[in-house]
């Protein structure tokens, strides 16, 4: 890795709904090194990915700039419980570039968060209502932990559910 004097970075996923079978999900990073872009559709209410595209226009790892078909094999894919290991069994374990598979998987990550939007409006307005309701939402999904910043280590609303760390390794 190059010598950094300043290292900045930049990342965001958004959810889209398009229609009401197609949803569709992006991760763009951009960071002093790298600038990326990945895209899936997903297909409602199956979850099915049928599409996956994205490039990588910086890199310092010149073998990332071409990905070589590997958001492909995500197509036919369906998000849910074990989609980490899905996801590096199908890009590899040591993908030519680790951040598309990371970025697949936040980008897997948004839309299980779009869909819980109406279970978190349904949360009591109190504050400590609140902060029960979600910790015990957190406690019976584990794949909500650390998934963003409300939800992540250190946050009152996972306050004393730290233990969950290593399930959520596991998920």
């Amino acid at each position: 890795m190059p010598s950094l004097l300043g290292f900045s970075r930049n990342r965001c996923t958004c959810v889209e709904q398009l229609d009401g079978q197609t949803m569709r999900s992006w991760c763009r990073l951009q960071d002093t090194l790298t600038d990326a872009f990945v895209e899936i559709m997903v297909r409602l209410p199956d979850l099915e990915i049928t599409g996956a595209r994205g490039e990588i226009l910086r890199s310092h790892q010149e073998e990332c700039l071409k990905p070589a078909g590997s958001l492909e094999k995500m197509v036919g894919v369906r998000i849910g419980p074990g989609m980490l290991e899905i996801i590096k069994g199908l890009m590899g374990k040591t993908a030519v570039c680790s951040q598309l598979t990371f970025m697949v998987e936040e980008c897997c990550h948004g839309v299980i968060l779009s869909l819980t939007k109406d279970v978190l409006s349904a949360a009591p307005k109190d504050k400590e209502g609140a902060k029960d309701f979600f910790r015990d939402m957190v406690k019976g999904n584990t794949r909500l932990y650390n998934r963003c910043a409300a939800f992540a280590p250190g946050s009152p609303l996972v306050e004393g559910i730290e233990n969950l760390q290593s399930q959520e390794k596991a998920c």
